[in-house]
């Protein structure tokens, strides 16, 4: 069945590290926009604003094994950091294809910089333009799918949506060894068990549900989108930007960023289980404001630091 997967258990990890969460300049012990994802073992870079490659060190990662860069837009706090990377990991030797996703400019941006310093990369580097829209899938495994999410900002901007591919059913145990082995991987793609009599054993008594498949958006930079809740519906984790306060609700709709309380409000209507708060302006110098603002409309809101590790365990119900 198309979709489905096993792995061992060490192999399900499904987290996010904040490498940095502040907005536009780099203050108070904030850095650009980044995150790193871990699915499955697979590493994916979201953003990469200056001293990404740095943070990515002190998080003892080895940035040779990330397989995928997303770019949300060009503005330089969430990519003036790719150009740094993409050239370390071909000082460190890096062999394997390297897939870039990001806006239409950002292959230009790239070329005339590799041009202009006569790099010839060591290894393959594919870097594939975004269409501003929701809904689209641009990469997809046996493990993962990434979907656009169209973000409203002041220059065409992109987030992601991560979901896991969903599993395999479980044998239940008690019944192993009534079932053939010839016939249990069909059991476990959700096949009933024929029998050589000609009786039928639904799938239902032979079978544990697996885990749900989990999911991650990320949507930052972005002005209150209402239009975007149908596609973040009951994701386990949303990264929501939360740039000012709602003191400050002009200046966010000038600049077209949202304040803590748009965030929580999304969450709430998305019906997300956890939201996660970032992109926090520089004028703050304590995060806890924009969370005491979050907190009275979706309770279940966190904030993003610099190097914080944010997992997502499975679970079997809703």
């Amino acid at each position: 069945m198309a979709g489905l997967f096993r792995y061992p258990r060490c192999l399900m990890r499904f987290e996010i590290t904040t490498l940095g969460t502040g907005a536009a300049l780099p203050a108070r012990g904030r850095y650009p926009s980044a995150q790193l994802l871990n699915i499955h073992e697979r590493l994916y870079l979201v953003d990469c604003g200056e001293g990404t490659q740095e943070r990515l060190r002190q998080a003892e990662v080895n940035f040779n094994r990330i397989g995928c860069i997303f770019i949300s837009h060009m503005h330089g706090d969430h990519y003036l950091g790719l150009m740094g990377l993409l050239s370390s990991m071909h000082l460190n030797g890096r062999q394997d294809e390297l897939l870039v996703f990001g806006p239409p400019e950002l292959k230009e941006v790239i070329d005339v910089q590799l041009r202009a310093s006569q790099t010839y990369l060591r290894y393959p580097l594919r870097v594939r333009s975004l269409a501003h829209k929701s809904g689209t899938v641009v990469y997809s495994t046996d493990r993962v799918e990434v979907l656009t999410l169209a973000l409203e900002h002041r220059i065409p901007t992109t987030g992601f949506l991560f979901r896991e591919r969903a599993m395999l059913r479980k044998l239940d145990p008690s019944k192993v060894a009534s079932i053939p082995h010839f016939a249990r991987n069909g059991v476990k793609e959700g096949e009933d068990l024929l029998l050589a009599d000609g009786t039928v054993v639904p799938n239902a008594e032979l079978t544990l549900d697996p885990p749900l498949p989990r999911s991650y958006a990320y949507c930052s930079d972005t002005a209150y989108a209402p239009e975007l809740i149908d596609h973040i519906r009951g994701v386990d984790l949303l990264y929501h930007e939360a740039t000012f306060t709602d003191e400050l609700l002009a200046r966010a709709k000038e600049t077209m960023h949202s304040t803590a309380r748009q965030a929580a409000t999304m969450a709430r209507d998305a019906k997300v289980r956890t939201l996660l708060l970032g992109h926090f302006s520089s004028r703050y110098k304590s995060n806890t404001v924009l969370l005491a603002e979050a907190l009275p409309i979706f309770s279940n809101t966190l904030l993003a630091n610099e190097g914080a590790v944010f997992r997502i365990d499975q679970r079997t119900s809703v």
